[in-house]
């Protein structure tokens, strides 16, 4: 197989896995393996990784902000003032583009989260491309040490507990503000009904 080939192979696996809203392997792992076994050179590795792990994401939030579409009144309210709570001024719009670029949390409900609101996609793209280009480099570079833990490398990150319950609890955060569980807003409401009618 040419290089070309073995390099069209690595960015089309690092676009697919970053299509994932959840329980993906990250891209550093897919990148350390890639540069290991097919021998690929690091700089455009690492460039083109980061291009298509962005290219990813953001078709990733476009696609659940197409989800909006089907949403309730009630939920598109509950989203909207969630974005003005996020988003109430500079500094919190900044910290927000923070988190997309040096954030440890998985970025696949962040994204998809961005999507389901109305903020503008290409800033927080651009601040994980610039986050991750960092991070991803310092994996590559390291990629000579992490050979021989290699064959357990992208498994361990999907099979670790501690992994797996992050990636539910982002799931949950996600579906809560998308204006929560049916059942639990269902039992909340009459709640607070009941409470009214008290006093």
């Amino acid at each position: 197989m040419s290089p070309a080939a073995q390099f069209g192979i690595a960015l089309g696996v690092v676009f697919a896995v970053n299509l994932l809203p959840a329980f993906g392997p990250p891209t550093w792992a897919l990148l350390v393996f890639f540069s290991l076994d097919f021998d690929l050179p690091a700089v455009p590795l690492v460039l083109g990784g980061a291009v298509m792990a962005a290219l990813g994401r953001f078709v990733l939030a476009n696609g659940a902000r197409r989800l909006r579409s089907r949403f309730s009144p009630a939920r598109l309210a509950h989203l909207e003032r969630t974005q003005i709570a996020l988003t109430a001024d500079r500094t919190r719009t900044v910290a927000g583009l923070g988190l997309f670029a040096i954030s440890p949390l998985p970025s696949g409900q962040l994204f998809t989260a961005a999507g389901l609101m109305t903020v503008p996609l290409v800033p927080l793209t651009a601040s994980f491309f610039a986050g991750r280009l960092v991070s991803y480099s310092l994996y590559v570079s390291l990629a000579s040490v992490a050979e021989r833990n290699l064959g357990s490398l992208v498994l361990d990150s999907l099979t670790s507990p501690l992994g797996m319950a992050l990636q539910l609890v982002m799931l949950l955060g996600v579906a809560l503000l998308a204006g929560g569980i049916p059942r639990l807003r269902g039992r909340g409401a009459q709640t607070a009904r009941r409470r009214t009618r008290r006093k």
